[in-house]
């Protein structure tokens, strides 16, 4: 988020000062690693979250057109700065890996027959297939078929034109685009405070992790995009508009093989339906990885608990955050969720034949010898009051924007880093709406739908998706 919002930045002032402040002793490490998340271009092929299923039965895809939007406008951006150059290699950090969605039982097929139903002539959804048919099925995923019950009613959806992300290395790309035009970064320093002072000038001060020796900074504007440590920084700036605000720590576990035999029988992302009470950020994948051109498989999340609010923070977070302004929030957060708490118990105490069994739901053959678990990044869901007053837990993003535009944060997560970019344009339009206007020609250079919706247009979403596929070397 950061890395995107100063590559904007740089672009629209290139005479303003950028000064990058990392904690840990290199970038990426967080939510950004490879490892950290499924690293799916999310873009609503084949997350059934975003397409849930109305009390008439109808299928709502408000939000999955929202969200293959934003990707879009993603794609666009990334697509400008290959062309300039400042990602060079886009196989670096994209890859085409086909979306699926894949259920079993009658009602499961019957509700993917009816997503498809509503996805299928729409301009960002062109090209999606459906298939309840084993064999058709089996050619997309040769892992889901074999061992699987005949009898058994399935169904999938494929899109060919999805991709897999390496969001780490589209950061460090981003990262040394920005130092080569004159950015700082400074890795190694830790921001304990922040105060505004009466001239308007934020003062931030901190530690460097070597040697413990502190540090301070005036900048006019600031912006935490500290992954899950963002709520905490927030209120320590005091700004108003995080008051109520709590955050949700949720953490988790993938299955992982490199087994080349293994991989070398599935290129796709897999997505199927959450467990009843399960946040939809732990809906179960079977998923390509390409990192460092290298593939692997990997199968999860298994939700668990922390109180962390980042993987390498302290397990005092949760606790740091509790305030007078929040307590109601958190409590009535808990007490509406106890699904979710419920939920996330029972992943915590589940035991690795439980794990392996829930792979198997996936890919019936499979041996667990064959897969090891590896941790997850952390997320922190968004905990406020929502327009009834009464506490939620928010799954997706949210900006937390000071009233006079000096410093604004990211809280959640999922979709997260594939929709950075119109996430970043929500910043600029929020903290310099005096010169969004006369940033309008350079926006719509770097992104050329700047201002419309291509979801209304099937030629220009057609004309605008081709040539961003053609510049990023993916299938249109």
């Amino acid at each position: 988020m950061s890395a995107t919002l100063g590559s904007l930045l740089n672009r629209l002032e290139p005479s303003w000062k950028i000064v990058i402040l990392e904690r840990l002793g290199d970038i990426a490490q967080e939510s950004s690693n490879p490892w950290n998340n499924a690293g799916t271009g999310h873009s609503a092929l084949c997350e059934l979250n975003y397409t849930p299923e109305r009390p008439d039965g109808t299928i709502d895809i408000t939000n999955a057109v929202k969200v293959n939007e934003q990707f879009q406008v993603s794609r666009q951006f990334w697509s400008t700065l290959v062309e300039e150059g400042t990602l060079p290699q886009p196989q670096r950090f994209i890859n085409t890996v086909p979306h699926m969605t894949f259920v079993w039982g009658e009602t499961n097929v019957e509700y993917l027959r009816k997503r498809f139903e509503a996805l299928k002539d729409h301009p960002l959804f062109a090209g999606m297939e459906y298939s309840e048919d084993a064999r058709q099925i089996r050619q997309w995923a040769p892992l889901l078929i074999p061992g699987r019950a005949k009898s058994e009613p399935i169904a999938a959806t494929y899109m060919k034109v999805g991709t897999d992300i390496d969001f780490g290395a589209l950061t460090r790309l981003l990262i040394d685009g920005l130092t080569a035009k004159g950015a700082e970064l400074r890795l190694g320093h830790r921001v304990t405070g922040l105060k505004r002072t009466r001239d308007g000038i934020w003062h931030l001060h901190g530690t460097r992790e070597v040697g413990s020796a502190p540090f301070d900074l005036d900048a006019r504007f600031v912006f935490v995009g500290a992954g899950g440590g963002a709520l905490n920084l927030l209120q320590r700036s005091g700004i108003k508009e995080i008051r109520g605000y709590g955050g949700f720590p949720i953490s988790g576990q993938f299955f992982r093989t490199d087994d080349p035999a293994i991989v070398a029988k599935h290129q796709a992302k897999v997505y199927g339906k959450a467990s009843v009470g399960a946040p939809p950020m732990s809906v179960p994948h079977l998923d390509t990885r390409i990192v460092d051109g290298t593939p692997s498989l990997l199968f999860g999340p298994y939700a668990g608990f922390s109180t962390k609010y980042l993987k390498q923070g302290s397990l005092l977070d949760l606790f740091a955050a509790l305030r007078p302004h929040n307590l109601g929030t958190f409590i009535g957060a808990g007490l509406k969720n106890l699904d979710l708490v419920q939920y996330l118990v029972k992943e915590v105490l589940a035991s690795r034949a439980h794990k392996v069994a829930s792979l198997r739901e996936f890919f019936p053959n499979a041996d667990g010898r064959d897969w090891r678990l590896i941790t997850a990044g952390q997320r922190v869901q968004v905990m406020k009051r929502g327009a009834d007053g009464k506490a939620v837990i928010q799954f997706g993003t949210e900006v937390v924007a000071g009233a006079d535009g000096s410093i604004a944060g990211l809280l959640g997560a999922s979709p997260g880093a594939s929709t950075a970019v119109p996430i970043m344009l929500d910043v600029l339009a929020r903290c310099f709406p005096g010169r969004i206007g006369d940033w309008e020609p350079e926006l719509k250079r770097l992104i050329p739908s700047f201002g419309t919706q291509l979801s209304s247009n099937k030629a220009t979403a057609a004309k605008v998706m081709k040539a961003t596929a053609k510049e990023l070397g993916i299938p249109a």
